[in-house]
């Protein structure tokens, strides 16, 4: 068995090791279709936005300082902090449940998750402030729940917990489901909690998180919680299976299949009602874990959903797993500071980096040669975009063919935060998305917010050839002409990654307007 020294010094080399590389990653690409729309939560701030509650807008604007520093590095800096704090909170977990061994077999575990490492710790997702408080409550319930004496330690505890999910559920909706799982564990194992006035406390701590959500929904016909349920709503397709296989297979691929075989192995040793860990634990851990991918994955079997919705119920089972792999009486087991098969999940999470890093900033696979579908792309481009459009741009006012300060028009919230943020931001462009509110989200605020279209004006359409959408049939009744485009070509290596094909829109006929008041429909 390793020393607590070794241990310790093990957590550290991870921790610092992790955190130079999540730092590295989020200053050497561009920032994702996701990323630049959630920057636009920080530079448009809110009580809650449509797609997501405020939090992380607002860890961007803690961490940029009010966007004061506004590069991706800084932009992902929250992510980069909250990965690094969830790695040493899930460490404390597993020493909670067992000892330091198993906190250190679940950090490694989490850093071996593509969506522990990347998507909750080095992009700028919601996911990143939700799994820091996801984790943080639930180290507060198994420091609270299972005390069947409801010790004044264990009272308090629970009144934390309160907060942090209240913060968690800031951070994502299906946060819900820490709440969930902390009721049915008091129905079934511990009612002595039901009597205690702390209970109840903790839950109105929680509801008044949720107040600021809740007050923006109320003035704008709760479009959030219909959005979400059309995405997740039966459809009258019925069964589709496909959907249902992508899903397993992401899920696989988000938590890495090592890791999903090692929580299997698990999982049968519980099955087989092997004792490697309290039941009062592992009772906690599974109850805010199994639903929460339960719902999700069956969410699949009718209609598509994206595997990392399930990803803080896989930290769960990653806690598991950390136990069982620290498990001392395991027959024919010896326990090492790094397992062998931690050690493969961690060697194939860094392959899958360095292959990632590289094929985004470099294209060393030449996926669009070959025809097949390189989603790399999206992280590739936009810099480029921005400094030749600026070019551009300064041309056009130059020579008088467009008026100044003409704004960039486009249809959806995708590419319209891309264009924003690359391009719009660098030479004080406001960008309008026009669409459906089912199309451009946010934007339909942000309009508002921006302001009407003067009549006389001009405006820059672009449109890109993997995303291409014809202007005239978008905005050719609103201005008198538009004049044939110039192309861009945004290249990596000796590949175009895509074309931008800038469109002038001259003379707006009438005023567009955009009211603040407008109800989205």
């Amino acid at each position: 068995m390793p020393s607590n020294r070794k241990i310790y010094w093990a957590l550290c080399i991870l921790l610092v090791l992790s955190t130079l590389v999540r730092g590295f990653i989020a200053g050497f690409i561009e920032l994702g279709n996701d990323e630049v729309y959630y920057w636009t939560y920080a530079k448009f701030p809110a009580l809650s936005h449509f797609d997501h509650p405020p939090m992380v807008g607002l860890v961007i604007q803690l961490f940029t300082l009010n966007l004061t520093f506004d590069s991706e590095f800084f932009i992902r800096m929250a992510a980069v902090v909250s990965g690094t704090l969830s790695t040493g909170m899930i460490f404390l977990i597993g020493r909670e449940i067992k000892g330091p061994l198993t906190g250190l077999y679940a950090a490694m575990l989490f850093t071996a998750s593509f969506y522990g490492f990347i998507l909750s710790g080095t992009f700028i997702l919601p996911d990143a402030p939700q799994v820091f408080f996801w984790l943080l409550t639930l180290y507060l319930l198994l420091k609270s729940l299972p005390d069947r004496d409801l010790m004044k330690k264990s009272r308090y505890m629970l009144l934390l917990a309160g907060a942090t999910a209240g913060m968690a559920i800031l951070s994502k909706y299906h946060s819900v489901f820490l709440v969930t799982g902390v009721f049915f564990y008091m129905l079934f194992y511990n009612r002595r909690w039901f009597r205690a006035k702390e209970t109840y406390a903790a839950v109105l701590i929680f509801l008044l998180f949720i107040i600021p959500v809740f007050l923006w929904n109320y003035k704008n016909d709760f479009i959030s919680f219909t959005y979400h349920e059309n995405r997740v709503g039966i459809t009258a397709s019925g069964l589709q299976p496909q959907y249902f296989f992508t899903e397993i297979a992401g899920q696989f691929f988000y938590n890495n299949p090592v890791n999903v075989l090692i929580i299997i192995t698990a999982f049968a040793a519980l099955i087989r009602n092997r004792q490697f860990i309290r039941k009062e634990y592992k009772r906690i851990i599974l109850w805010v874990s199994i639903p929460l991918v339960l719902v999700f994955t069956s969410f699949s079997l009718f209609r598509s959903t994206l595997p990392h919705w399930s990803g803080p119920g896989y930290i769960g089972f990653i806690i598991i797993a950390a136990a069982y792999l620290s498990e001392s009486k395991r027959p024919g087991s010896r326990i090492r500071l790094i397992p062998w098969s931690v050690a493969i999940s961690l060697v194939f999470m860094l392959l899958v980096i360095v292959t990632a890093v590289g094929q985004i900033r470099y294209g060393w696979v030449p996926l669009s040669r070959w025809k097949l579908d390189d989603v790399t792309h999206d992280l590739a481009g936009w810099k480029q975009l921005g400094e030749k459009f600026s070019t551009l741009a300064k041309s056009d006012e130059d020579q008088g063919r467009m008026k100044s300060q003409s704004p960039i028009l486009t249809f959806r919230w995708f590419p319209a935060a891309n264009f924003d943020y690359y391009a719009g931001r660098k030479i004080n462009k406001p960008v309008y998305a026009l669409g459906t509110l089912e199309r451009i989200h946010k934007y339909h605020w942000i309009n508002n917010l921006r302001g009407n279209l003067k009549p006389g004006s001009d405006a820059y359409y672009i449109a890109l050839s993997d995303d291409y959408e014809d202007p005239s049939a978008l905005y050719g009744a609103m201005f008198d002409s538009i004049l044939p485009a110039d192309t861009i070509h945004l290249t990596r290596g000796k590949d175009t990654v895509r074309k931008a094909f800038v469109y002038r829109l001259k003379n707006l006929k009438k005023e567009f307007v955009f009211s603040i008041d407008n109800k989205p429909k």
